[in-house]
């Protein structure tokens, strides 16, 4: 609804921002290491974060909170990509690899091998096929 804002930060937080207030909601910590990038959800009710810290986090926007932590990646996470349905994610890395997960489980469902340098940007396709 163009009200609220995400913003990743070297300070290893996410703030998720009232835009008509200018005010921040929620400072998102969990990291360990910088956050590189963010996608929200469509329906605003759900986050996604990458970190150097070599995982992706998956948060409550209502309380603020880490709903899962998305383990696998063998070197820092640079960015996220949630499908439209809120149902999977994809995280690519400078572990040369992009991963799909299952957010209901927090689990990989593939490893996406074959770049031969890190991966900075993914995307799904829209109907999630």
């Amino acid at each position: 609804d163009g009200t609220r804002a995400l913003s990743a930060s070297a300070d290893s937080t996410v703030r998720l921002w009232n835009l008509g207030t200018g005010k921040a909601i929620h400072t998102l910590k969990g990291h360990t290491s910088g956050v590189t990038s963010v996608a929200l959800s469509a329906d605003g009710t759900r986050a996604l974060s990458a970190s150097a810290d070599s995982t992706v986090r998956l948060w409550n926007l209502g309380t603020g909170k880490a709903i899962h932590t998305l383990k696998g990646h063998t070197s820092g996470v640079t960015s996220v990509a949630l499908s439209a349905d809120g149902t999977r994610a994809l995280s690519g890395s400078y572990d040369e690899t992009v991963r799909l997960w299952d957010l209901g489980t927090g689990k990989a469902i593939h490893t996406l091998k074959g770049h031969t340098d890190a991966v900075y940007s993914m995307a799904l396709s829209a109907d999630g096929t």
